[in-house]
């Protein structure tokens, strides 16, 4: 577990890379949270974009906005119906679903994952969001027998699976390091889980296994938009660190630049 099946071997002399993450820069009130840092010159895929009034404290996506407060302070959610163009989902609901058999919490984690043209990092859903976007994808709570610990280790499973992905676009994205010294950051990202790629139909065709899952991720490599599939593989049981996917991860067939990267990292796999 933690291994993907695509990630770039290192090569005789591998490129290193740094990530410069940074955290909210105007917590709510009451809410102690991390300093800003400084920012790395030339990046501006990490610069804080102007904010209006209505969302001066967190700017950023409807998915994101606000989603500060909730970290270590939970607090009311917005309650607009806007759908998220960077992940196709409405604002966060932290309100408990009529027939909820007990209550979830409302704290939400922050990732390790910066977020594009912000100063912040991306934040994880809580317990609360989480079932709230189960029940309406028609997921039926009473056919499982679920305790409310059971939430707590969906989240931190889905929160690993997150950084795990992450981890491994970073080891692809250190091809880049010269070109990109501050680092790559997260634009959007998108579930596709009804659409196979063309690696995972071709590899159920020679008898493995297909994918329980598909997301495909934009990130920003200092200005240039990239598209990484990410194919989400049972890995068995859950480990102590809430690990059980087998993530293969690589650049889409968009440019020539990720055709190079991927021919590169096939030749270091047979030579090395």
């Amino acid at each position: 577990m933690g291994t993907s099946t695509s990630a770039p071997s290192t090569p005789p002399t591998p490129p290193t890379i740094s990530v410069n993450p940074h955290s909210a820069a105007a917590p709510p009130s009451g809410c102690p949270m991390h300093q800003k840092k400084p920012e790395a010159p030339g990046c501006p895929m990490h610069k804080e974009v102007p904010q209006n009034a209505e969302s001066q404290s967190c700017s950023g996506p409807a998915h994101q906005e606000r989603a500060y407060e909730f970290v270590q302070c939970p607090m009311r959610a917005s309650t607009k119906d806007d759908i998220d163009p960077s992940n196709m989902m409405p604002p966060p609901n932290q309100t408990p679903a009529p027939d909820q058999p007990f209550s979830l919490s409302l704290n939400r984690e922050e990732s390790k994952i910066p977020r594009a043209n912000t100063d912040k990092n991306w934040v994880y859903p809580s317990e609360q969001m989480f079932w709230n976007a189960m029940l309406r994808k028609g997921w039926k709570w009473k056919e499982d027998d679920l305790k409310p610990e059971d939430m707590s280790n969906i989240i931190k499973i889905h929160n690993q699976n997150n950084e795990q992905a992450w981890t491994e676009i970073l080891k692809w994205e250190a091809l880049h390091a010269k070109e990109c010294p501050c680092g790559p950051s997260l634009v959007r990202f998108g579930g596709k889980a009804k659409e196979l790629s063309p690696r995972a139909r071709i590899r159920s065709w020679m008898g493995y296994e297909l994918p329980f899952d598909r997301h495909d991720w934009i990130v920003n490599r200092c200005g240039q938009d990239v598209r990484y599939v990410i194919d989400y593989y049972d890995g068995g049981e859950v480990d102590k660190n809430y690990q059980f996917t087998i993530l293969d991860v690589r650049p889409a067939f968009d440019s020539m630049t990720a055709v190079w990267d991927r021919m590169k990292v096939t030749w270091w796999r047979w030579t090395s």
